[in-house]
């Protein structure tokens, strides 16, 4: 039997399945056309498919009008951003060493026809490829990735911080790289203190955000590593000014990290990586960063009983937030945090008091006609200027196209 719906101040538009494909990634970006239609680009986080353009003009009538397939089998994309008609596609391998991999350049001037124009080449014998890009501004892109000459000295670490300039987007060109001291041979630091819990998931990169607000500052989720801010005024020497470390004891790797600037907080989304929650809890922390050398956990967001979801299939807890992105098409709060949490569905919390933040809406989907977990699997969420909240689903859901009502 399908769970039914559940929804409080959420009401859904529209949905596709993506054309069977429903399996996104933590990629969603809105293109603003030439000729003012609104795309949606989304990546997929697994293979068959690279990556899908959906027409949003009319939220509650989405229609696919571009799917592309994967060079091969043995990678994903995952993640991908858009700057005006510029599209960036991240390429990350299943084993180290294979091809291609690193960050795919498009021009996506006719949305219904993307054209490569260029490459950044990531493979290599200690490197993946790419996991994420963030690409705000249309200079500087900036990637959790690995590199050609990447040597980690454990082969779990094997992600780091990579700026590009993107000045010439055909020639994306590396100009500055940091990683966490001890992962890479040759850094003159011991290896780190490897996180003695049941899951070991590496001291690497995961999402690294630079705000117009404060460019000279990278908020990195560094899964085991905890939550890092680099200071980057020295884009090609940048060097870690801030740490908040809470693994052990918590299980979750930390995965975004999004600062209120006008608030002095921080909040930092822990991703679940287990099913059945097995490591619950994998909290969305808010911390107080008056101090920004030593940001403090203060609290964190309400969620449902583990009991109540962790049997329904596949996980819960965790995962993405809406970062905030700051471009014309996208929505900014500093008040409200809306995050997708898997089989918990799509919240969003109200930080109205950070030391009490309380939950402000919700939406579970039913489970999906594809699913391969017996449960909607929520990734990824985008909200677009109008507040229209945009959410992917990785096991089968495709995309949902949600109104939200705060109250506020």
């Amino acid at each position: 039997m399908k769970t039914p719906p559940l929804a409080r101040n959420m009401r859904l538009l529209g949905h596709h399945p993506l054309d069977g494909f429903g399996n996104g990634g933590e990629g969603l970006a809105i293109q603003l056309t030439r000729d003012r239609r609104r795309v949606l680009w989304i990546a997929h986080e697994s293979q068959p498919k690279n990556f899908t353009a959906v027409d949003v003009t009319n939220p509650k009538k989405p229609a696919v009008i571009v799917q592309t397939a994967l060079p091969h089998e043995r990678m994903r994309s995952n993640s991908l951003t858009v700057y005006e008609d510029v599209l960036l596609v991240t390429r990350q391998a299943h084993e180290h060493g294979l091809t291609p991999a690193g960050l795919e350049v498009f021009d996506v001037s006719d949305p219904e026809a993307p054209r490569s124009i260029g490459m950044f080449d990531a493979s290599g014998e200690g490197s993946p490829g790419t996991h994420t890009v963030w690409f705000v501004d249309g200079r500087y892109a900036h990637l959790s990735s690995g590199a050609r000459d990447s040597a980690p000295t454990h082969p779990k670490d094997d992600l780091s911080y990579v700026i590009l300039d993107m000045a010439d987007p055909a020639r994306p060109t590396e100009i500055g790289r940091w990683s966490f001291p001890g992962t890479q041979a040759g850094d003159g630091h011991p290896p780190p203190p490897r996180i003695l819990r049941p899951y070991e998931y590496g001291y690497k990169v995961h999402d690294a955000h630079v705000y117009p607000r404060r460019p000279d500052r990278a908020y990195i989720g560094h899964i085991d590593g905890g939550v890092v801010v680099l200071d980057i005024s020295d884009m090609r020497h940048p060097h870690r000014i801030a740490y908040v470390q809470y693994h052990p004891p918590f299980c979750g790797s930390s995965h975004t990290v999004l600062p209120l600037f006008d608030r002095d907080l921080l909040v930092v989304a822990d991703e679940s990586s287990q099913e059945r929650a097995i490591d619950w809890p994998t909290p969305v922390w808010v911390m107080d960063m008056r101090e920004e050398r030593n940001p403090v956990i203060i609290s964190t967001c309400p969620m449902p009983p583990v009991e109540d979801f962790a049997e329904r299939g596949g996980r819960y807890g965790g995962h993405q937030i809406w970062d905030n992105v700051p471009l014309p098409v996208a929505w900014s709060s500093e008040r409200f945090v809306i995050g997708a949490f898997y089989n918990g569905g799509i919240r969003v919390f109200d930080l109205k008091d950070p030391y009490r933040p309380q939950e402000a809406a919700h939406y579970v989907p039913p489970t999906p006609a594809r699913s391969t977990k017996g449960a909607t699997q929520m990734t990824d969420v985008y909200v677009d200027e109008r507040g229209l909240v945009y959410a992917i689903d990785r096991g089968g859901g495709g995309l949902y196209i949600l109104e939200m009502d705060l109250g506020a």
